[in-house]
């Protein structure tokens, strides 16, 4: 198994990335989270897992631990492949995807291209108490995160409104009412609106 990488970047995308260890490069997918905290240097450091198929050696790349572990967390329930999993690291930070899980909140996970109801239950079912052993939610929780808030701005969208305006709307009736409820949010940011 090849734990982790460190050598000298070559090529840099948004999927993936080249890295050159003393002249072997190593084709690396990552998430949309790893690339938004690649470093400006060449000089570059990545958690792997190597995924072996058949037809096929791929290896995913991390600049976290946690997110290499929460990737491999994702990929043992049965319908959560790698490039699934990739898409949930890209949709929402590992944090996001934790607390989602560990809150059984099935409309955020659901919210990812891809992800059904079933395969969400599915996650939510298979990882609640690893993800609740595993990790102190406190830590967890992003200051300013609100699954209320993630499913209000969900409903408003598929009502229509552009995300950005409802965000707005969202916030303005979150400023005014820290404690509101889902549905207490939807009427409030429809008047704003």
């Amino acid at each position: 198994m090849i734990a982790h990488l460190q050598g000298r970047m070559v090529e840099k995308s948004p999927t993936e990335i080249v890295i050159d260890c003393n002249g072997v490069g190593y084709q690396v997918n990552i998430s949309l989270h790893t690339y938004s905290l690649l470093p400006d240097s060449e000089s570059v450091k990545l958690y792997t897992y190597l995924q072996i198929k058949e037809d096929a050696h791929t290896l995913f790349g991390f600049t976290e631990k946690a997110e290499r572990e929460l990737f491999k967390l994702l990929i043992s329930v049965s319908g959560v492949g790698a490039g699934t999993a990739r898409t949930m690291l890209s949709s929402l930070e590992p944090r996001q995807v934790i607390s989602a899980i560990a809150s059984g909140n099935a409309g955020a996970i659901q919210a990812i291209k891809g992800i059904g109801a079933k395969t969400a239950q599915r996650v939510i079912l298979d990882l609640k108490d690893k993800v609740l052993k595993l990790y102190d939610l406190e830590e967890v929780s992003a200051p300013g995160y609100n699954t209320n808030r993630d499913e209000a701005l969900s409903a408003l969208e598929v009502l229509g409104f552009n995300k950005k305006l409802a965000e707005k709307a969202l916030e303005k009736v979150l400023k005014d009412n820290p404690a509101a409820n889902v549905e207490m949010m939807i009427k409030q940011a429809l008047k704003n609106l």
